[in-house]
């Protein structure tokens, strides 16, 4: 398996690139599973749901599946700090990349989506696990890098990248455990 994380600030563009790779790397051939940091008290379950009146009557986990899907609920009775690498586990074995939004402080190698418009400063010059930067003002950069700059816009570029250097993406499940 394959992990890279996308790391930059809010409104950066990472959920809209992520959404574009997702089909450029079906399109060769390889099975993506994404991994997605929230905040908080999100939800995926609606009132009156049958799901959700189970983890409202006290269930710790409730699995729904059909011959289409399966999605997994697990309430935590506190507070749960769980790291990326908890969430990588959890995935299915026959997956060929992860793809990894938000957990911009992780140890995963990561690309940084910068958009000189946001007004954000750039990541890249003090965090050693952004191998690269995608964005759509590579001339506005803040500081030159020898790391490779990427086109936001071009998401089959970057893909074709990926695919090109994935070797330096391998994920060793025990280093973590």
């Amino acid at each position: 398996m394959k992990v890279v994380g996308f790391a930059g600030y809010s409104g950066s563009g990472k959920t809209t690139l992520v959404e574009a790779l997702i089909p450029q790397l079906k399109l060769r051939g390889l099975r993506v599973s994404v991994v997605k940091h929230a905040h908080h008290n999100f939800d995926i379950d609606h009132a009156g749901k049958d799901t959700r009146r189970h983890r409202e009557a006290g269930a710790f986990e409730v699995v729904v599946a059909s011959d289409q899907r399966l999605a997994l609920v697990r309430e935590f009775e506190q507070p749960a700090l769980l790291s990326v690498h908890h969430l990588i586990a959890e995935l299915y074995d026959g997956v060929d990349w992860v793809l990894v939004e938000g957990f911009k402080s992780s140890d995963l190698l990561k690309i940084e989506v910068w958009r000189a418009s946001s007004g954000q400063p750039v990541r890249y010059m003090d965090d050693d696990f952004i191998v690269a930067i995608a964005t759509d003002s590579p001339t506005q950069l803040p500081e030159a890098t020898l790391r490779p700059v990427l086109d936001l816009n071009n998401p089959d570029a970057l893909a074709g990248w990926l695919v090109e250097n994935q070797d330096r993406f391998d994920y060793r499940q025990e280093l973590y455990a």
